[in-house]
């Protein structure tokens, strides 16, 4: 299939790029920094997604993951307005099959920074208006919602080893997901499913379900 990634220089867009690589599919990568994927099946432009004249024509895209985005740096331009660009030039067309935007654990429990949290919380509802704008197409499209993952972005709390305890507390699984697992996430949810559309799907090792249940002991 073809498949247009966004943000495939690094940490989960990269692991993505590559999972479809392996498994024989035509990738596009567009990201704002130069790519290291060196592969026949891929085509690398650099592009920063907030800037909807400078895109490519790629077309027939058949998979769109939006996977690009950013932390304390313009959020809902990039994270939510960039995405959206993206989305309405390429994936509303005979072609498609899937759009699957990445999102975030945060936008379920507002537990980030604000304009984060706000950029991420409208993918969710976002996603939702394009399944039900691309289903005519017979595509699907959902949200792919990670909690922590091992990215370079977040080596600054991965690497402290106070913020890292408490956050592993917070964790059930004691673990944070390789950009791999996403990986394997985001190649289901486009190539496997064909049927579920419209979802916002938490990945996020039981992080929000951990409520510090408190309780008096019973005393011997």
């Amino acid at each position: 299939m073809k498949v247009l990634i966004t943000g495939t220089t690094q940490g989960i867009g990269k692991a993505i790029a590559q999972l479809f690589l392996d498994n024989g599919h035509v990738v596009f990568g567009i990201d704002r920094q130069n790519s290291s994927i060196s592969n026949e099946n891929y085509t690398h432009f650099v592009c920063d997604v907030r800037n909807k004249d400078a895109f490519p024509e790629i077309c027939d895209v058949e998979i769109l993951v939006n996977n690009a985005g950013t932390q304390n740096e313009e959020d809902i331009d990039t994270n939510l307005k960039g995405l959206m660009y993206i989305t309405e030039k390429y994936a509303f067309q005979p072609k498609i099959k899937s759009v699957l935007n990445i999102g975030s654990a945060s936008a379920h429990t507002g537990a980030e920074f604000p304009e984060y949290c706000a950029s991420k919380g409208g993918v969710l509802a976002y996603t939702k208006n394009v399944a039900i704008r691309i289903a005519p197409f017979g595509a699907t499209c959902n949200s792919l919602d990670p909690g922590g993952v091992l990215t370079p972005l977040n080596d600054c709390v991965v690497n402290d080893k106070e913020l890292w305890a408490q956050i592993m507390d917070e964790t059930p699984l004691k673990r944070w997901a390789t950009p791999e697992e996403i990986a394997q996430w985001a190649y289901f949810l486009t190539v496997t499913n064909t049927f579920c559309t419209g979802q916002n799907i938490l990945v996020d090792g039981g992080e929000s379900i951990n409520y510090h249940f408190i309780w008096k002991k019973e005393q011997p």
